[in-house]
């Protein structure tokens, strides 16, 4: 996580990435060395997924997280030496390495979040407030990112995030709406600017409710949490009446009148934001929390056997698969040691159980090979391109 990033952009245009070789050992006994890790930057507040499930949330700068683990290096012959065999002419290829794929999705983090209609001046509060400089217009949907900008009051600071102005169904998909509603997860007081003019024919005070409708329909947690509303534009001439008609209508929520222009209320509405951050926990996602599921615990089997569409048996198992990725076939000696292997764990038996006669083909990790149950007899991995599996 780089506190210096605030998009995932970069990934979007190179979403492919792998990790480096290692590199091939040498003589005298001297092993390769091992391949770079790979440091993929996030923004912080990234939340990473694997098939659907929430497996990593990103929050402080300099928090990583594992994604996929290279393989480890191949031994070379004299990790094989025994007394009775002390020039072995056998090695072993390096371990595939993980591969995956994962959607990543950014939540900004912000303290404080401003929604409202658009053009209710939200754009215009984040620059007063802050060093932001948020485009700003006088027409609807002048923001089209969420804007992020450090406040300073009374020698503390917070986060705010100026939010694209939400409109009624935004949580069906209308307006940008539904687009950022995400983003407001994130923070632990949200600030409602009201704007005296209205927006279209939804009057000031009914449009905090329709806000409030669509931050509950979108999640139960956005309406839980604390609000603040604030009348913008004081310095209108029918900003005192709609203060008033405001306050009659929430009287359980305390209501501001401001002006994000001239500065006019600020101080009052940063010092009840401060209480609230003072009482409010930050907002964390923890793996897993999004899809609660019953503890299991099972033992994979060594390996299975099933039939693939073109009849052929396919032996499955990240054990067996692995020993026969690793395996050099360039070397009579490779091969043995792995016949033994499968001899060992069972396959030879599981094959005959399963109507394997001599001869017949079957593909182990992509590989396809002619059977052999002869004694002394080692199985030949067929030549033939055309049978590759991937």
């Amino acid at each position: 996580a780089d506190s210096n990033l605030t998009t995932l952009l970069e990934l979007a245009y190179h979403p492919h990435l792998e990790g480096k070789h290692g590199y091939n050992g040498k003589g005298s006994l001297k092993d390769g060395s091992y391949g770079e890790d790979l440091y993929i930057r996030v923004p912080c507040g990234t939340i990473v997924r694997r098939s659907g499930r929430v497996v990593a949330d990103l929050i402080e700068p300099g928090q990583s997280w594992l994604a996929a683990k290279g393989g480890r290096g191949g031994r070379g012959n004299a990790s094989f030496k025994t007394q009775l065999n002390t020039a072995p002419q056998i090695s072993e290829k390096g371990e595939p390495g993980e591969s995956l794929e994962l959607d990543l999705e950014l939540k900004i983090l912000a303290d404080a979040g401003f929604v409202g209609f658009p053009n209710a001046g939200k754009s215009t509060l984040l620059a007063a407030l802050s060093a932001a400089r948020p485009k700003i217009a006088d027409y609807p949907f002048t923001t089209l990112n969420p804007n992020l900008g450090i406040v300073y009051h009374k020698k503390r600071s917070f986060a705010a995030a100026d939010i694209p102005g939400l409109i009624e169904g935004a949580h069906e998909g209308k307006g940008l709406g539904h687009n950022f509603l995400k983003h407001i997860e994130r923070t632990r007081v949200i600030v409602h600017l009201v704007d005296p003019l209205g927006f279209k024919d939804i009057e000031p005070a009914e449009s905090v409710r329709v806000i409030a409708s669509e931050l509950g329909n979108f999640s139960s947690k956005l309406a839980r949490k604390p609000r603040i509303i604030a009348v913008n534009k004081c310095d209108l001439p029918q900003a005192q009446e709609v203060y008033r008609a405001v306050r009659k209508a929430f009287r359980t929520r305390k209501v501001f009148l401001i002006s994000a222009a001239t500065r006019q209320g600020l101080d009052a509405l940063l010092d009840e934001i401060l209480r609230l951050l003072d009482i409010v926990p930050a907002v964390r996602i923890k793996p897993g929390d999004d899809r609660p599921e019953i503890a299991r615990h099972a033992v994979e089997p060594l390996f299975t056997l099933e039939r693939d569409e073109t009849g052929l048996v396919v032996v499955g198992g990240a054990t067996i698969e692995r020993k026969v990725q690793m395996t050099n076939f360039g070397q009579p000696e490779s091969v043995i040691r792995l016949r033994k292997y499968f001899k060992t764990v069972g396959l030879d038996k599981a094959l005959a159980n399963k109507g394997i006669h001599e001869g017949d083909s079957v593909v182990i990790a992509g590989r396809e090979f002619e059977w052999s149950y002869s004694p002394g007899s080692d199985m030949a991995e067929r030549a033939v391109s055309r049978r590759k599996r991937a």
